[in-house]
């Protein structure tokens, strides 16, 4: 191989790392976007699904777990779509701010709990170097931001409860986060991208 060859493979390469990992202004505005909308939809389940929590916790202590997924979305929603170091977190952080903009009752924690959970999630994707985006590659970024979640409640106060309830909780977490988070962004992705919405992202032309 001559050395103009070399330099021109190398250049290439250069430039496909930058374009995979560099960050567009598409993708800002569209992160900005997916924020926003699953913000609303935090806002919307806080008045209504949330109210499952204390009754299945009920039944057994920490199955309230089950229904924390729908708090997760964002990062592995997130990462599928844009597919760029960090757009899991941004997402996710985005997401709970808007969220704790009208009041709720978890109060400005709600930040620290998008910041854990969007860790969770960009933590699979980074240890699949942004290379896999697959089901259940999904999946356990969902399960990755229901720890991240565990961890964080943990040392915020549920250190003091039961060995079972934090068990139980940490199993909830890691299903719920695999559901309806991981599943249902990998879902709601193909289904964005069957509509052309996506079609400047891998994850669109791939549909």
């Amino acid at each position: 191989m001559s050395t103009t060859t070399r330099t021109t493979a190398a250049a290439d390469e250069t430039t496909a790392l930058h374009s995979s990992s560099g960050w567009r202004v598409v993708d800002i505005v569209v992160a900005a976007v997916l924020g926003i909308a699953v913000g609303l939809i935090f806002i919307a389940f806080n008045y209504t699904g949330a109210n499952l929590f204390d009754p299945l916790s009920a039944v057994l202590p920490g199955l309230g777990g089950l229904i924390v997924g729908v708090w997760l979305i964002g990062g592995p929603l997130g990462g599928l779509i844009i597919r760029k170091p960090g757009a899991a977190m941004l997402v996710e952080v985005l997401a709970a701010t808007v969220s704790v903009l009208p009041g709720n009752k978890w109060g400005i924690s709600t930040l620290w709990s998008g910041l854990a959970q969007g860790f969770g999630a960009e933590l699979v994707f980074a240890l699949f170097l942004y290379r896999a985006w697959r089901l259940p590659v999904a999946m356990l970024a969902g399960a990755g931001a229901g720890v991240g979640a565990w961890i964080l409640e943990f040392g915020l106060g549920n250190h003091a409860m039961s060995l079972g309830f934090n068990i139980t909780y940490l199993v909830c977490l890691i299903i719920s986060g695999a559901l309806l988070a991981g599943a249902l962004s990998w879902v709601l992705t193909r289904a964005l991208a069957r509509t052309g919405v996506l079609s400047r992202f891998p994850s669109g032309r791939e549909a």
